[in-house]
């Protein structure tokens, strides 16, 4: 249920309402505008009746809402959400590309990327250290280790750093190393019992989209992370599977005025999972930053011939250089910058 206040309504008025909220066993999540304040009451809306908050002082009107996602609803927030990495905007007008190797494999690899991240004009860097493969003969990543190796490279240059998890029994590793922004994969979508442990962090949370999952199902997994009371939340398109062979995954762009169109929270995009092949990722990027994205996650290899995952999509440092300069002309004519 969503209350809207009237304009300029007072303190204690807003929290007349917070209490009869919270009076019906429910949980409020007040956002405040400028002029308005929007009150949304989280719960069971059965157990409130819409007309005994009409009638409260300070009430401009009261909307039930129907959608089952009720904090990571634009109904609930009306404007677009920006979210602050190291004080570096996800959303907003500057758009963000987070570049850097599919996995990390030594300290010299990773020192090189930085390098390479920082000169291309990226100012977030993304590596695994915790690889979920289809095949469990297939390199699963360094772990620990590779924390360690991402962030002394990432620290020469001041790069909020970028990195799955996998694991919940993993959750205080990445607390205690640090990690700038935790990324939920696309096979673990709909883990919820990890969805519900990163809920109770103070970390901004990539939350991939699952390989055959809908955008409802995309937008609950959200929900999930947000009543835990984390709303630092920003969704990644990372295309899904459908009978087409042709490449590796379809890049739903549509996904993205949608999500924009139904969500507060910020909208990047992996173009680098979508295709599966390197020289893909340039027009799957320019198309996503031309249909409205927030960010890209970009995979680039100092040697993608050598990467120990993914080489095929990997693009070489020259290669992401030359893309940012035609993704900040995009950015442009879409009056955003990159």
């Amino acid at each position: 249920m969503i209350i809207v206040m009237q304009l300029h309504a007072s303190d204690a008025e807003i929290n007349a309402v917070v209490d009869e909220i919270r009076k019906a066993g429910l949980q409020e999540h007040v956002s405040r505008g400028s002029e308005l304040v929007i009150i949304g009451a989280i719960g069971d809306e059965d157990r409130i009746n819409p007309g005994h908050f009409e009638i409260m002082a300070g009430v401009e009107r009261v909307n039930r809402v129907t959608k089952q996602y009720k904090i990571v609803s634009r109904d609930s927030h009306p404007q677009g959400s920006v979210i602050k990495v190291r004080g570096i905007p996800i959303g907003g007008e500057q758009i963000q590309v987070i570049s850097g190797p599919c996995s990390i494999e030594t300290q010299d690899q990773m020192n090189i990327a930085a390098d390479a991240v920082v000169a291309a004009g990226c100012r977030m860097m993304r590596g695994g250290a915790f690889k979920p493969r289809t095949s469990p003969y297939a390199f699963q990543g360094l772990g620990v280790q590779g924390l360690e190796y991402f962030q002394r490279a990432a620290e020469r240059h001041k790069l909020p750093i970028v990195t799955e998890l996998m694991d919940v029994r993993m959750l205080d590793t990445f607390m205690e190393y640090d990690v700038d922004v935790i990324q939920i994969g696309a096979r673990n979508m709909q883990n919820f019992d990890l969805l519900k442990e990163v809920g109770r962090v103070n970390k901004p949370i990539i939350l991939k989209r699952g390989l055959s999952a809908t955008v409802n199902e995309w937008l609950m997994a959200a929900e999930y992370i947000a009543a835990g009371g984390n709303h630092n939340i920003i969704f990644c398109e990372r295309g899904i599977r459908t009978f087409e062979t042709a490449y590796r995954n379809v890049l739903d762009v549509t996904a993205i005025p949608v999500l924009k169109r139904e969500t507060h929270l910020p909208v990047i995009v992996d173009p680098s999972h979508a295709g599966g092949k390197a020289w893909m990722v340039p027009a799957l990027a320019q198309a996503a930053v031309a249909a409205g994205a927030d960010g890209l996650l970009v995979e680039m290899h100092p040697n993608p011939c050598d990467a120990w995952c993914d080489a095929d999509q990997a693009l070489t440092p020259d290669e992401l250089k030359a893309l940012m300069v035609t993704l900040g002309a995009i950015a442009q004519a879409v009056g955003r910058t990159i």
